[in-house]
């Protein structure tokens, strides 16, 4: 499994850019996919305060509610 991640579709795009470890690392990206080794690592190197942490927060569609 991959991530990929498009800082356009980003809900914190523009407050969290600054903190986030994308823009850290390289810069705000128009997109970019990670694979999970890579986002493990991630999380390690930012657990230790050596990077930011992923600040990703993307739209979630609400669940159908069906009309009775």
């Amino acid at each position: 499994m991959t991530t990929r991640i498009d800082c356009d579709t980003c809900l914190v795009r523009g407050q969290a850019c600054h903190d986030c470890v994308v823009t850290v690392l390289l810069g705000p990206p128009p997109e970019l996919t990670l694979a999970d080794d890579e986002c493990r690592a991630l999380d390690t190197l930012a657990a230790g305060g050596l990077v930011p942490p992923l600040r990703l927060v993307t739209p979630v569609d609400p669940p159908a509610i069906e009309s009775a």
